[in-house]
């Protein structure tokens, strides 16, 4: 368990995702499951943004849910498809909502949303970016805590060696979803 992934331990215990589905449907937090080719990921809106995309090793159970037709919804759902058949998406038209992590987290976030689609940067290059040089561990805690994985994509974010680096959402999904936007893999360890 990932000590800068703080819904990975919410989930685990509570009994992993199904349990965590559950606490929000207590709660009257409703959801979208999302079917993609690597696993169920997991959608809240918030509004008019999407507040947290996360994969879900659980298929959902029943239990409230978001229609697709709610537009920012509907709109994810939309570039979600064209993603995963291929299609070199940008997901910065959608809003989202980062207003819940610390302003480091947030310059962050915001950075990592600058990675074009099918490239990768380094934690130090982020780092570099916000004007921390040094901070190259606190800016991978900050990738780790990213509420809205994919929509903000760290599955982009690599070590400076060329080394994965973690992903909460597992390492063989990082590695899919890079391989789905042309690296190859096989370069990176």
């Amino acid at each position: 368990m990932s000590k800068s992934n703080p819904l990975e331990a919410i989930s685990n215990a509570l009994g992993g995702d199904d349990g965590l589905r559950r606490l929000r449907n207590t709660f009257g937090i409703p959801s979208f499951c999302y079917k993609s080719p690597i696993g169920w990921i997991d959608i809240i809106p918030e509004e008019n943004r999407i507040s947290s995309v996360s994969f879900s090793e659980a298929e959902p159970s029943s239990g409230p849910t978001f229609p697709p037709t709610l537009p920012v919804l509907a709109r994810t759902i939309k570039l979600l498809d064209i993603y995963f058949a291929g299609g070199a998406i940008n997901f910065a038209e959608i809003s989202v909502q980062l207003a819940y992590g610390t302003d480091f987290q947030q310059q962050v976030w915001k950075t990592i949303q600058q990675i074009p689609y099918g490239e990768v940067r380094s934690y130090q290059w982020i780092a570099d970016q916000i004007g921390r040089p040094k901070s190259g561990r606190a800016v991978g805690n900050a990738v780790g805590a990213n509420p809205v994985s994919i929509l903000v994509p760290c599955h982009r974010v690599i070590r400076s060696n060329g080394v994965l680096g973690g992903y909460g959402g597992g390492l063989d999904r990082k590695r899919q979803l890079l391989a789905l936007e042309g690296q190859d893999i096989e370069n990176l360890k």
